[in-house]
């Protein structure tokens, strides 16, 4: 649950910060006219991410285990694959986001009322989709027939709505590079649970090999269904009997990618500036 709370909060909080930014600034600028179609597009957004969701959800169970394996398998890799591309691009983008995100709305504003739909939706779309499919598949993973899963989604999601209506209000101020920082790395972290589940779902859909080579088996020092199993494998993903494929994925995922990613920002524009590239001047602080 706790996994899936983080999820919903991190992806949540990065749409309800492009809205407040949008909104933010139509008002700051005087272009109270242009709230509707921004709203347009963010209620197209959020429709079109949880159709995406639904048909996730209730296509898959049409199909046979084998391609339900398959499925949920592939797909914890892609959602693995965009949330890690997601998180070093916030990381890397986060003290611009404003003034990124109000140079677009200028270009629209300039262009007319449905490119101010385009932008709303294509700002708050994209965090909608890789919210679905990475909830899903982190769902998927850590499902114990229980909607736990699914209600530490929606608390996540809930807190980043009212923390994004704190930040409009002026009421709360945060250093998005630290926030999006610390808790890119426990995403990082979820995700390496989830991407070592998709590849059991593809052994067990007979894509992968090595199913019954279980790399160790403390199911009876850690039983799946005790409070403490349940807990480990609601934050962690965990799984008390691993393939040894599955354990090789989780450590030669988890560890280059984690050390990348807290590794100091300035680290590699100083190697590129031993080569000959001129660095970049350091960030200015921003906060919302």
């Amino acid at each position: 649950m706790l996994s899936n709370y983080l999820i919903g909060l991190r992806e949540g909080l990065e749409a309800s910060l492009v809205v407040c930014i949008l909104i933010a600034y139509l008002v700051k600028t005087g272009r109270r006219d242009a709230l509707r179609p921004i709203w347009i597009g963010i209620a197209v957004a959020v429709t079109v991410a949880l159709g995406f969701g639904c048909v996730l959800e209730f296509g898959s169970q049409e199909m046979t285990f084998k391609a339900q394996e398959m499925l949920g398998g592939s797909l914890s890799i892609v959602a693995v694959g965009l949330v890690t591309w997601m998180v070093f691009w916030m990381r890397r983008t986060a003290r611009h986001l404003k003034s990124e995100l109000h140079g677009k709305l200028d270009a629209a504003l300039a262009m007319g009322t449905g490119a101010l739909v385009a932008t709303a939706f294509l700002a708050v779309g994209r965090e909608g989709l890789e919210t679905a499919l990475f909830v899903w598949a982190s769902v998927h993973a850590a499902s114990d027939g229980t909607p736990r899963p699914l209600i530490g989604v929606a608390l996540g999601l809930a807190t980043a709505v009212l923390l994004g209506w704190l930040f409009y209000r002026g009421a709360l101020k945060i250093n998005l590079a630290k926030f999006f920082t610390w808790t890119g790395g426990m995403l990082v972290v979820v995700a390496a649970g989830v991407l070592a589940y998709g590849v059991h779902d593809l052994q067990e859909a007979d894509l992968v090999p090595g199913l019954t080579n279980l790399a160790f088996d403390i199911s009876a020092t850690i039983p799946p269904d005790s409070w403490y199993g349940t807990l480990l494998k609601g934050v962690l993903n965990f799984q008390p009997d691993p393939t040894v494929v599955q354990v090789t994925v989780w450590l030669a995922y988890l560890i280059p990618t984690l050390a990348i990613f807290l590794a100091p920002s300035g680290l590699l524009s100083r190697k590129g500036k031993g080569k000959g590239e001129a660095q970049s001047p350091p960030a200015v602080r921003e906060e919302v």
